[in-house]
């Protein structure tokens, strides 16, 4: 009874979302995206994101808010209300009509290194953790097994018959099967720090320079040689691909489900948070040059998440296919607008703390919102909404913001 219970609600989710991803809006919002990628002048685009791991998805979207009871059903139940609520909030993003399974890539039960990561957790639901460094010293450096691609087709197969079962004609089914060196998997920075600690890390700058170099140029030829057999395998496609906002652009194909292709056809996402308060010229000598090799692979490039690139936009013009830059809460506006002007995308992301976090004073928004339209007004500016922790229990505040936004917009 409850597998028909479990079809019955992905089926009624799955119509809906179908009817969204058809409406014509998608493709206007694919037209703007387009333009914009492109680095044509567009208005500037909204876009408001989430994980899983904020606060207030959680309270909203996690298992216990869920009707599915098998927890395979429930995963894919979760995407799609979320899908569907995003609509509700009115930003640019684009909803693909297609619904997508990962490919069980087998993962040496989650160590993308080899070794186990350790935390410290605060016991508050929501709160931080610290971690506790696998690499105490260099001869534990030994201990590191960098995964190769390899997927498990027996539990992949099954797991998309029963998508396929279950939704398969009202949506079509892609599997992603892209390497497990990914996103930040494949940045190096945030495994660096996972591996050897932040503060040590500094500290091996100095100390421990050739050390550090050697375990970087292991990290950097283990994730090409990972991602190479995947490519070789046929593992990725246009749909494995991110940037942290929308894909579409003339240089490279349009996102199409199930459908083989190289690295060079696809965009790819880095970052270096951890290395956010080192200097440009260590950034580059400990990290840059070791991304650069990765990044060359790829067809466009987005660098920067959370971390301050405001001084490190000149060091980031060595990326020959960066085409999109973020501008994060700490980073300085006026002086990253300077810089980037109309060479490349200028992601802006206003601190959520100030747009929807701790309150919610719409005059204050205006102000912030006006004043970055004017600063960014020679950029191929976007407005990216992330990193939102909680919304006080008024998830209304989004679809607010998306609204005032647009109207300083239309104002300029």
């Amino acid at each position: 009874m409850s597998h028909h219970h479990d079809v019955a609600i992905l089926r009624d989710l799955a119509t809906l979302y179908a009817e969204v991803a058809s409406d014509p809006i998608q493709h206007e919002r694919r037209r703007l995206w387009r333009l914009h990628n492109n680095l044509h002048p567009t208005r500037p685009l909204i876009l408001v994101s989430v994980g899983g791991w904020n606060m207030w998805y959680r309270e909203m979207f996690g298992e216990h808010a869920m009707q599915c009871k098998d927890p395979f059903y429930r995963e894919h139940e979760q995407v799609l209300r979320w899908h569907l609520h995003r609509q509700t909030i009115g930003d640019d993003a684009i909803c693909e009509p297609w619904f997508t399974q990962q490919a069980c890539l087998l993962q040496n039960e989650g160590k993308l290194w080899g070794v186990e990561e350790d935390h410290l957790h605060s016991g508050i639901n929501g709160g931080a953790n610290k971690f506790l460094p696998p690499l105490r010293t260099w001869q534990d450096r030994s201990k590191l097994t960098p995964l190769h691609h390899h997927v498990d087709e027996a539990e992949t197969a099954r797991r998309v018959e029963r998508l396929q079962e279950a939704i398969g004609d009202i949506l079509p089914i892609n599997v992603d099967r892209g390497c497990v060196y990914a996103g930040m998997s494949a940045d190096i920075s945030m495994a660096l720090g996972y591996l050897r600690g932040m503060e040590q890390i500094m500290e091996d700058m100095y100390e421990a320079p050739e050390q550090l170099h050697r375990l970087l140029a292991f990290m950097r030829d283990a994730i090409l040689s990972c991602q190479q057999e995947a490519e070789d395998a046929g593992a990725y496609s246009l749909t494995t691909q991110q940037n942290q906002s929308m894909l579409y652009c003339d240089e490279l194909p349009a996102p199409l489900p199930n459908t083989p292709c190289t690295r060079k056809q696809l965009w790819t996402f880095f970052a270096a948070q951890e290395f956010t308060l080192v200097s440009p010229a260590m950034h580059e000598e400990f990290l840059l040059q070791y991304q650069l090799p990765i990044m060359a692979q790829w067809g466009l490039v987005a660098y920067g998440c959370c971390e301050d690139l405001t001084k490190k936009i000149s060091m980031l013009r060595q990326v020959p296919n960066l085409r999109q830059i973020a501008v994060t809460p700490v980073a300085i506006l006026a002086r990253c607008a300077e810089q980037i002007q109309g060479q490349y995308v200028f992601s802006w992301r206003p601190n959520p703390t100030d747009m929807v976090c701790c309150g919610f004073a719409e005059d204050a928004i205006r102000g912030i919102i006006r004043e970055g339209l004017i600063i960014t007004k020679d950029c191929r500016v976007h407005l990216h909404l992330k990193d939102v922790e909680t919304v006080e229990g008024d998830p209304g505040r989004l679809a607010r913001w998306v609204a005032i936004v647009r109207e300083e917009i239309e104002k300029m």
